[in-house]
């Protein structure tokens, strides 16, 4: 009798705490409403929607970082090139990345011949974006993207677009969305796009007749078609490496919303082979101690499409290159 008691408490207090780290947004006036929406747009059956909207999984860090008025970013100090490059361009991106272009040696050919996009920038962006598939996020996107589309947000009209695409995704891939993880704004797979990006750039390139941009496979080829979509030109270099006077340069403004013809920029010079006729960017990283100045093509620009900074196409084209002449040189060592 005792015992069954401790069994039924222990029950109890697990119902309990399973309520009480859920909630309830299927009596939301917004959520019917899409619920509504999604049944009569989409076909989507309303038992189902109002079911797993009873049971938003609640979490409170994410609550709290996406609806509280952002705090002004602070100047950015000298020497910030140093600490990204040191996050983003360690020993182990570039070996795990080398490991990851052996083993998917015949999806990144395919892409490139499709997309024209070489390997070494594709494992590049999932490199940094996922660790090469080791974190593609801990959060569930049903979750995340139901409180942020439907919370105290200045952007619930993005992440209810966001959650629209979602679902059409899982019922289209035929996958649970509940089950699905991510970032903590609803980034996906090894890719971490946004639902959104789903229909418009995913591809189905190992050809099983689904998109999933939980397998490598299908990540790489979205990625190459991101690219290809948003102008990659094949062939084109993407930077190089240029020589200027002084350790600080302040002569004409950096960064990818600003193009020059190259014989504008007659006292900056290239290091190396740069075979780019087309107007440049100047990119700028900032050292401890001095500047980097860097020639950006098109291509570069492209980069810049899948994260709006000159830093994160910086990384991916770094990482990119070391990743491809360390797996050339190891290619030549056997």
């Amino acid at each position: 009798m005792r015992l069954l008691y401790f069994v039924l408490l222990f029950l109890f207090l697990s119902n309990s705490s399973f309520a009480s780290s859920r909630i309830d947004y299927s009596k939301k006036w917004e959520v019917k409403k899409f619920i509504n929406h999604m049944n009569k747009e989409f076909g989507y059956k309303k038992k189902y929607l109002k079911f797993i909207f009873k049971r938003i999984r609640k979490n409170p860090k994410v609550i709290a970082k996406f609806c509280t008025v952002p705090i002004p970013k602070k100047r950015v100090k000298e020497g910030s090139w140093d600490r990204y490059k040191r996050i983003h361009i360690g020993k182990n991106h570039i070996n795990l990345g080398i490991s990851f272009m052996k083993k998917y040696k015949k999806y990144l050919e395919r892409a490139y011949k499709e997309y024209g996009v070489p390997a070494e920038y594709i494992i590049a962006i999932i490199g940094i974006e996922s660790y090469y598939g080791d974190n593609c996020g801990r959060y569930y996107v049903f979750d995340q993207l139901s409180h942020l589309a439907f919370g105290k947000h200045k952007r619930k009209k993005f992440y209810k677009a966001q959650l629209e695409d979602f679902l059409r995704m899982c019922f289209k891939e035929q996958i649970e969305p509940r089950r699905v993880k991510g970032s903590s704004s609803g980034a996906i797979g090894l890719a971490q796009f946004m639902p959104s990006n789903y229909p418009i750039f995913g591809v189905d390139l190992d050809k099983d007749r689904k998109i999933r941009l939980s397998t490598p496979a299908d990540a790489i080829g979205s990625i190459a078609n991101y690219f290809k979509i948003n102008g990659w030109i094949k062939d084109v270099p993407v930077a190089v490496k240029t020589n200027f006077k002084g350790r600080r340069f302040y002569t004409f403004k950096t960064g990818f919303k600003y193009k020059y013809k190259q014989k504008e920029l007659k006292k900056i010079k290239a290091k190396g082979y740069f075979n780019y006729k087309d107007e440049v960017m100047l990119i700028k990283l900032s050292k401890a101690w001095s500047d980097e100045l860097w020639f950006g093509s098109h291509n570069f620009y492209v980069i810049t499409r899948y994260n709006h900074s000159a830093y994160y196409a910086m990384a991916v084209h770094q990482l990119a290159q070391k990743i491809k002449w360390r797996s050339i040189n190891h290619h030549n060592k056997k």
